[in-house]
């Protein structure tokens, strides 16, 4: 099966395409470009340098946030264009559980994504045997109450922007907590498509009228409108 995945959620636009779990070829860009210049010559040259074609797709995956609202958008938009004019089924990962996969290592992990302020967005997940489940719900809060909700758990592997960031105050809070290398802190379209060729063999894929973002928190445009009122 080949999936097609895009991840536009964070300030790297990742793009990729996969023969069941294993990549073809992935594309990355962080040049500062915005995601609507950048994204689509980086999928045109996934096929171009692939030599496939649309109709050779079998799975659209993307990640549906939370992060960038932009970002988000583009990606989710372009995705069901995509699925519309195929009439393929897609799958929506959100960019937290994207963080966790690129681990899979069995224990705790914790994705943490930096949100300003002392906030993070944030999922805590249990691996276990090649698969995963969430523990509690995926948030947005205070980092200080974030630590304070999951330090009973002990092991933690700690993931993401977020947990670079807010590193000091994990140690201080967290039993034991374990970092990961650099690049495994990174978002990434080929974590996205592994978790959709899971969740499609599980029969979790759906039609392109179903996806839709994942934001956690109103626009900084809701919250200014919301300040003057």
């Amino acid at each position: 099966m080949k999936i097609l995945s895009i991840d536009t959620s964070s300030n790297i636009c990742s793009v990729s395409i996969l023969e069941d779990e294993n990549v073809i070829l992935e594309k990355q860009n962080n040049d500062m470009k915005t995601h609507s210049q950048k994204l689509m010559p980086l999928v045109d040259e996934l096929f171009n340098e692939t030599k496939l074609k649309l109709k050779d797709i079998d799975l659209f995956a993307c990640c549906v946030g939370p992060g960038s609202f932009t970002g988000i958008r583009i990606g989710v938009s372009t995705i069901k264009a995509f699925a519309d004019v195929t009439g393929l089924p897609v799958v929506g990962v959100t960019s937290l559980e994207g963080l966790a996969y690129n681990l899979k290592r069995n224990g705790y992990i914790c994705s943490v994504i930096d949100a300003k302020n002392d906030n993070v967005y944030y999922g805590l997940f249990e691996f276990n045997n090649n698969e995963y489940k969430i523990v509690g719900e995926l948030k947005l809060d205070n980092i200080n109450s974030v630590l304070d909700t999951i330090n009973k758990y002990k092991n933690i592997i700690f993931v993401g922007d977020g947990a670079i960031t807010h590193k000091e105050k994990i140690l201080s809070k967290i039993e034991n907590p374990e970092f990961v290398e650099e690049i495994e802190n990174l978002q990434t379209s080929v974590s996205i498509a592994r978790i959709a060729l899971d969740e499609y063999k599980k029969g979790n894929a759906i039609k392109s009228e179903g996806l839709f973002p994942i934001y956690l928190r109103k626009s900084q445009a809701e919250r200014a409108l919301e300040g003057e009122k």
